[in-house]
């Protein structure tokens, strides 16, 4: 079994708490992505895993056992770095069975085990090699292809996409989940990118300031956010945050965004923020791809509205629009033939049945 646990684990240095008493399980087998901004303790609290950095304070296990005090050789883990870190004189055979050979394991078995993994990295004429004749891309996988031939307990990704081209992280995040999917080996991977996190994740932790934000799949991440540093963190074009109130009227809730724009809210919606203070500040919560051109078919929840648009971004298949209200930047999305143009009105809908109410001052998702 190699279930990972942290419990109450922090690290300071100095007087700067850079991780500050995280819990944390993560299952056999599972691939778990911390995400955050930089500085928000992702890197260390991966780094205490590998024990390449000591720990202040808490316990972290693999596998049941405590291994505050167990040096990184002996963890049975192995991370891939964002740089690589290749041997410049080895080819990619011996790179990959450096480890093994520290170890004398049988020359037969080493072999064996690096044809496999040459083969599931589809890098089998790379052998030969030396990384100075390899591309971003191939250096990434022979860095993999190292991690894998030891077939260790827990597998610790670091950023490792972030050196490579766009197309090429695309590319290198599909492999990395083909090779999951083959091994299912515990994985622990940190990354900046929330795109890779909801691409590649069983589940999201989402950090900021060295605390856990929220934990959850990617789904639940994006659509039920806690904070709103999560729902602003999961999800591009980020969710929109419009200053608004409730007020009652005939009976109803309404939720005001301006004197001129009112809306009712959804029957469900109505009820889940019955209970709000009509005098709280509040903020609407709602993504980009629920602010859309109107239709002339009416559905309940949607409501319509006029904005004059400040900038539009052809996407191709889609183009997101930018307007002001209540002083906050709104992003949409909309198709292409909607007649989306810089510094024009436009007839636009927000569907309520998928909006946030979240509290102003503390941020919390009501």
């Amino acid at each position: 079994m190699a279930e990972v646990n942290l419990r109450k684990v922090v690290k300071r240095y100095d007087e700067v708490e850079a991780v500050r008493g995280i819990d944390l399980d993560i299952a056999d087998h599972e691939f778990v992505v911390l995400v955050g901004p930089s500085g928000c303790g992702k890197s260390t609290t991966l780094r205490m895993i590998a024990g390449l950095e000591d720990i202040s304070d808490g316990d972290i296990m693999i596998g049941g056992d405590v291994v505050n005090d167990v040096p990184p050789k002996d963890r049975d883990i192995a991370m891939v770095f964002q740089n690589y870190a290749l041997y410049p004189h080895m080819t990619v055979a011996e790179n990959m069975s450096f480890g093994l050979r520290l170890k004398r394991y049988p020359k037969a078995e080493i072999k064996a085990r690096v044809d496999e993994a040459a083969r599931m990295l589809d890098i089998v004429e790379l052998i030969d090699r030396k990384p100075k004749q390899l591309s971003g891309g191939q250096r990434q996988r022979v860095a993999m292809g190292r991690a894998i031939v030891r077939n260790p307990k827990v597998f610790l990704f670091d950023e490792p996409l972030s050196n490579l081209d766009a197309k090429l992280r695309v590319q290198m995040r599909i492999e990395i989940k083909k090779v999951h999917q083959k091994v299912r080996t515990t994985t622990v991977y940190v990354t900046h990118d929330q795109v890779e996190a909801m691409t590649l994740a069983d589940r999201v932790v989402v950090m900021n300031h060295g605390r856990i934000e929220q934990i959850g799949t990617p789904t639940e991440l994006y659509h039920k956010p806690a904070t709103r540093f999560v729902a602003s963190f999961i999800g591009s074009p980020a969710m929109n945050f419009i200053p608004c109130r409730l007020e009652d009227a005939g009976g109803k809730v309404q939720i005001r965004l301006s004197d001129k724009i009112v809306f009712p809210l959804p029957a469900a919606q109505a009820a889940r923020y019955q209970k709000i203070p009509r005098t709280d500040k509040l903020l609407l919560g709602i993504r980009p791809e629920h602010v859309t051109e109107a239709s002339a078919h009416v559905e309940p929840g949607i409501e319509p509205f006029d904005a004059v648009l400040d900038v539009t971004e052809p996407m191709g298949m889609e183009t997101l629009i930018y307007f002001t209200m209540q002083g906050a930047q709104v992003c949409g999305r909309v198709n292409p033939n909607a007649g989306a143009k810089d510094g024009a009105p436009l007839r636009l809908a927000v569907d309520l049945n998928n909006m946030h109410l979240l509290n102003e001052v503390t941020g919390a998702v009501l």
